[in-house]
This record gives structure tokens, C-alpha cells and sequence, in this order.
């Protein structure tokens, strides 16, 4: 059973949670008609239990509060329509309980302008993220350190998920029913609400594709490069000839345009693909290690972690959809 928190204040936007919880009971229910367990278990996390009655003409009756011992293996932050500085304000405690929660080791998902939470939180620094495309001038104005990319739908980093504005963030819901799931029952899940499962859906480097919109025709290149050969021992001096510029200025021009060191980006690329194959295959940990492009378990299973906050074992034991559901 995967265990999933909604943390909800009085400035949500009432579909951001209803259209969740609708998602996932039917993803259950779906289940419960093949004759199989449920897969999600669902909670309202607020600041106090019981009834919360939100700025719309609704009330939540929530179950766990910010000070219960709540048990979710993830977290999701929903959007709200108000001004920013005021909700932020008014639950400093939600995203201070937020950090403990992710380094308590629990994923967090955020739902269009649900961004604003991670961000504040410190949790998206140095990451490339999303939110509504009206919410991106604020955010880039208040959160420099953190790469926003208006284009894309969603993202995945570290444990750490967003998604774009509105009805769109019901497709990171699919995308969480599908990895924990499995893809038939995202499938069923998207017919029944006319959701299109694939609008936007990213490749098999997912957190990069965004990461493209730059218009540096060298920098695309030496992406290219390093996405096309990461199984082999790629060096960033060896990606910057691509490019036909200096080591020092290809760095400072490649984290210009896409938020990230090429060591970094070489890393994430060869992690993407180890993910890809913990997730779909049954594959021995060296062979995935090998076909990621690495030669040393120790310096291999240290970057994963960095990157996913997970070893692989947890990884595949986690996210594995071979059999077509989560093992």
C-alpha cells in the first residue's frame, strides 16, 4: 500500500485536492474490480485536525495534523489561487514541516502553484522545476538558485516532483499512478477522466527535455553528445571539444543554459538511464551499473543516492513495474 499525504490549508484550491482523491479511489477501484488489492491509501494533512474550512465554500475534514507522527511515503502540495507572500506567511509551519519530512526520506510532489512551498522550503535549489506559467515570473524573481522551466509539465528530481499549472497537475497524479501502479492502470485510470496520459510526456530524460529551450546551438550539441554516450566514460573536457570551446568557458556557458554543470548533467543522464532500467527490468544491479556507464559499484551507488535519495536496491524494490505493477 502506498501511502499518500495531501497537505491542505485554507487557501487550496478545492479541485487540486478533490480531482486527487478522485484519482486515485477510482485507481483503486479499478483494481478492487480485477480482484486486487487497492494500491493507495490517501490522508488530509493540515495545520490542526478535523474540519478546515477553506477560503471557497467548502470544508475539509482532515485526518492528521502537522504535529501526528503521519506515515506517507508521499507528500503532495496542492495549488491555491491567493497572493503568495500572504499564504506563505500564514503557513511558515507547513513548510517548515515539509524539510522534515523530506529528510525524513519522503518524496514530495507539487501541484501547480503548490511550487511555492518546495521553493520557500529551500527544498528546489539547484534544481529544475515547474509550476503555472503565471506563477514563473514571481518564482524565478523570488527563487533565483532554483531553474524554472515554463514549457514543461513535470519534473522529477531526487525525490522531489512538480508539475505545470491547473488541470495539468492531474498528469503528475497519472504519472505517480503509473510508477506505483503500473501502466495499465495509469491507462484506465486517464480513460475514465479524458485525461490524455501522454500530452507533454517526457522522454527518457525526463528532468532534462525542459533543459533544451535555451537556443545555444553548441551547448544543444554537446547535450546531444552526452545523452548519446553516456555509457561511456565521458569527460566535461571531452564534451567541450564538441562544442570547440575552452573547459572553463564551456562550464560557465553549459550551466548558463541549462541550470547545470556538465559533471552534473553527465551524472543525471547516466542516473536517468539506471532508473529507467531498475524500473523496467530485471536486470542484475552490476549489468545496470555497466549499461549506465559506470565501473565502480561504491562511486556508483554514491551518485544514485545523491541524485534519487534512495540506494537502487530501495529504488527498484520501490518503483519496479516489472509484471506490469510495483514489486
Amino acid at each position: 500500500m502506498v501511502k499518500i499525504g495531501l497537505l491542505v490549508y485554507e487557501d487550496v484550491v478545492l479541485s487540486s485536492v478533490s480531482g486527487v482523491v478522485d484519482l486515485l479511489m477510482v485507481a483503486n477501484g479499478v483494481l478492487q474490480q480485477q480482484g486486487l488489492e487497492p494500491v493507495f491509501d490517501v490522508q488530509l494533512i493540515s495545520a490542526q485536525s478535523g474540519g478546515l474550512a477553506l477560503q471557497s465554500p467548502a470544508v475539509l475534514q482532515c485526518n492528521r495534523s502537522l504535529a501526528d507522527d503521519v506515515d506517507a511515503d508521499v507528500i503532495l502540495i496542492p495549488a491555491f489561487n491567493s497572493d503568495p507572500e500572504g499564504v506563505l506567511r500564514r503557513n511558515g509551519a507547513a513548510v517548515e514541516w515539509l524539510k522534515v519530512q523530506y529528510e525524513a526520506g519522503r518524496q514530495l510532489a507539487s501541484l501547480c502553484f503548490g511550487a511555492y512551498f518546495l521553493a520557500e522550503a529551500g527544498l528546489l535549489r539547484g534544481k529544475a522545476c515547474c509550476s503555472h506559467w503565471l506563477a514563473i515570473p514571481d518564482l524565478q524573481l523570488r527563487y533565483p538558485e532554483v531553474s524554472f522551466l515554463p514549457d514543461t509539465l513535470m519534473t522529477e528530481n531526487a525525490g522531489i516532483y512538480t508539475s505545470g499549472g491547473a488541470l495539468l497537475s492531474w498528469n503528475l497524479v497519472l504519472y505517480l499512478i503509473e510508477k506505483f501502479g503500473g501502466r495499465d492502470l495509469a491507462i484506465a485510470v486517464s480513460k475514465m477522466f479524458n485525461i490524455d496520459l501522454d500530452r507533454g510526456r517526457q522522454s527518457h530524460f525526463t528532468v532534462f527535455s525542459g533543459q533544451r529551450r535555451h537556443g545555444d546551438a553548441p551547448i544543444l550539441k554537446a547535450q546531444d553528445f552526452i545523452e548519446q554516450g553516456y555509457q561511456g566514460s565521458l569527460s566535461v573536457d571531452q564534451v567541450a571539444g564538441q562544442a570547440f570551446m575552452s573547459k572553463r568557458n564551456f562550464i560557465r556557458r553549459f550551466k548558463l543554459a541549462t541550470g547545470n554543470t556538465p559533471q552534473e548533467y553527465i551524472q543525471r543522464v547516466k542516473i536517468e538511464a539506471a532508473k529507467k532500467q531498475l524500473e523496467n527490468s530485471d536486470s542484475d544491479l552490476t549489468s545496470v551499473m555497466l549499461d549506465a556507464g559506470y565501473n565502480d559499484v561504491k562511486a556508483f551507488r554514491k551518485v544514485f543516492r545523491q541524485v534519487t535519495g534512495m540506494t537502487p536496491q530501495d529504488y527498484r524494490r520501490k518503483f519496479s513495474r516489472v509484471g506490469g505493477t510495483m514489486v
